[in-house]
């Protein structure tokens, strides 16, 4: 009996033992990779984001720009933003991808020889995912956001002006992003670069312009003309499409536009904006047969028409037949369509609001003129020989009738981009936006996105710290917003 109970307890020493030595290699699949290479994760965090943000910026964006208008299951239509249906809820693609990029940046430091030529683009495409952040939302969860991988859960909530101007925020992360790669000595390869091809001076100018619209945002704020001028002195932003940050959309699956992939019945819910018939037609605007189509989607015909933001589904009917549809770039013909993070024209555009408000020394006339046609350019339309030197779009006027051209016409061109638009109403006031059909926001157009409600429950205290001077309301102003 005892030699069995000796050689029971072997036994279960032997199987312990088997069961616990080498364990991780024994259970680690060899054919699956268990950290990504920074290439794949750079190229994953472009597409995703630009492919995700041109959807959100258009179904949700272009809705609060008053680009387009709901026709029904349109309560974000109707300024009830705490309720998203087809979009309108940012929050979660732009974490995920600040995440994702963060992992870059540690492995560009931890492993230098190797990655050490990501951390520059990693860092300019921090700081500009981390402005459309809280451009959007204002105050966010920024310093401590990402460090859930050190148990930290609940972040707390940084104010915007912090964001922006502290040390590795905006401003600072893309001055670091061009300090690093000036100083890359390396013949290492940016892999994954849709944006760029590896071109490194190319991401050096992309974080100039983007310098050069993020200080014009915060120009009422703080005195930023002398960084300004610094950088339209040098030269080195963007001056062509050709240097546009930007990646094509195909026609056909997996890579075109997501309006390609909707129900004829959703994609039927988008209409052209009363807001934006009207201006195009006030400009005589022939970009308007590209950004949308003649009523009742007929080719022979040649009238538009759009429809006042926010209608009450439930109290109006409404025929789709009765109005202009999105054009077959954002459906059939997405291949001639980008995503779009930063362009020639709309820096154009920024100079050149800068030049008119004095905040640099240059000829806001030829910036402007430059920017509008560049954005036909990009649209893919002829310009009028007559657009800049008749009517509503030739230059000349006061300061504030100068800018309300230069800001409408980056508007416009930012369709693909429908966040801009109405971040750029909040900052200047321009274009003047309608009061809604049916609001269910008093009146008013919202000056933030709520926080979703996953915070309340899942980061309650700081939650609570953050929204407790304005209750997470849509129209309390972030701090760049003095309007």
């Amino acid at each position: 009996m005892k030699k069995i109970n000796f050689l029971i307890t072997t036994l279960v020493i032997l199987l312990a033992t088997a069961c616990t030595k080498d364990f991780e290699a024994i259970n680690t699949n060899p054919n699956a990779p268990i950290e990504v290479q920074p290439g794949l994760l750079l190229r994953q965090v472009i597409y995703d984001y630009g492919e995700q943000m041109s959807y959100e910026g258009f179904v949700a964006g272009n809705l609060l720009g008053q680009y387009l208008t709901a026709i029904d299951f349109n309560l974000f239509d109707r300024h009830s933003l705490t309720e998203p249906q087809f979009g309108g809820n940012p929050w979660p693609v732009l974490y995920t991808n600040l995440r994702d990029n963060e992992i870059i940046l540690e492995k560009a430091r931890t492993q230098p020889v190797s990655f050490s030529v990501y951390e520059g683009p990693a860092l300019i495409l921090k700081a500009y995912m981390t402005a459309a952040l809280t451009d959007i939302y204002g105050d966010v969860p920024y310093a401590e956001a990402l460090d859930a991988k050190e148990g930290n859960i609940t972040p707390r909530y940084d104010a915007q002006e912090q964001i922006y101007t502290a040390a590795n925020g905006i401003l600072d992360n893309l001055d670091r992003g061009i300090a690093a790669i000036q100083a890359y000595t390396g013949n290492q390869q940016l892999e994954g670069d849709i944006l760029f091809e590896a071109d490194l001076a190319a991401w050096i100018t992309f974080a100039n312009s983007l310098k050069i619209k993020f200080l014009l945002r915060i120009a009422d704020r703080m005195d930023v003309s002398g960084q300004l001028q610094a950088i339209y002195d040098a030269g080195d932003y963007m001056k062509t499409n050709a240097e546009n940050a930007t990646f094509d959309f195909t026609d056909g699956q997996p890579n075109n536009f997501r309006l390609a992939t909707l129900r004829a019945g959703d994609f039927n819910l988008f209409i052209m904006s009363e807001t934006m018939e009207e201006m195009l037609n006030a400009y005589d605007d022939p970009r308007i047969a590209v950004l949308f189509r003649p009523i009742g989607n007929d080719p022979t015909q040649t009238e538009f028409k759009g429809l006042l933001n926010g209608p009450d589904a439930s109290q109006t009917s409404i025929s789709v037949a009765d109005f202009s549809l999105t054009g077959t770039i954002f459906r059939e013909h997405t291949g001639d369509l980008d995503a779009n993070f930063l362009t020639a024209w709309e820096t154009q555009f920024l100079l050149a609001e800068a030049a008119e408000r004095g905040l640099i020394s240059a000829d806001a006339q030829l910036l402007y003129e430059n920017g509008v046609q560049l954005a036909f350019e990009y649209w893919q339309t002829p310009l009028p020989a007559a657009y800049l030197s008749s009517g509503l779009a030739a230059y000349g006027g006061s300061e504030m009738e100068n800018v309300k051209k230069i800001v409408t016409q980056k508007w416009i061109a930012n369709i693909v981009n429908g966040y801009e638009g109405w971040i750029d109403y909040r900052r200047t006031g321009f274009p003047e936006l309608k009061t809604i059909s049916a609001s269910l926001n008093n009146g008013l157009i919202p000056v933030r996105m709520p926080y979703p409600t996953d915070e309340s429950a899942l980061n309650s205290a700081n939650f609570n710290a953050a929204t407790a001077g304005n209750g997470n309301s849509i129209n309390s102003p972030v701090w760049w917003d003095i309007n």
